[in-house]
């Protein structure tokens, strides 16, 4: 295994630590599951080749009692039995949202009505942010190349 290019930015730069944490807070308030906030972090993680944050994702799962059948068919969701309609909902969305380049309209009417029938406003938002900051976390921890294994 390659050593990280650099220390965790977010270590360098402690001052970026409480607003992220903020966040994250927020989050949890929104009222989502667990499980469901996992397993679209680790569909995002896995869609960026995030390997520290996907180690991070199938861990917090399994502490929240995740079943390894799920966690090992996320990438292979939308032809898994294993999950609820809402989980899809959220799935789709996040494969959407972290998909920009990838098609014209990237968050179709389709995707978000179908994530809006499941979850609230509240919800949504939620789900929103935790799908982009996700995706920024990917981002840094891609870039700066960070072993898998280290929990904050």
């Amino acid at each position: 295994m390659q050593a990280a290019r650099i220390q965790n930015p977010a270590d360098l730069l402690p001052e970026a630590l409480p607003p992220i944490f903020g966040l994250i807070k927020a989050i949890n308030t929104g009222g989502l599951p667990e499980i469901t906030l996992e397993l679209v972090g680790l569909r995002v993680s896995q869609i960026n080749g995030c390997t520290f944050c996907v180690d991070g994702h199938v861990r917090n799962a399994r502490k929240a009692g995740e079943s390894d059948e799920r966690l090992f068919a996320v990438s292979a969701w939308h032809d898994a039995p294993y999950f609820t309609d809402a989980e899809r909902a959220a799935l789709a969305l996040a494969e959407h949202s972290t998909r920009l380049s990838d098609r014209y309209d990237p968050v179709p009417d389709a995707v978000w009505d179908e994530a809006a029938r499941h979850f609230d406003e509240k919800q949504l938002s939620a789900l929103v942010l935790s799908i982009g900051l996700t995706n920024l976390f990917n981002r840094v921890n891609v870039t700066t190349k960070q072993p898998p294994g280290k929990t904050w």
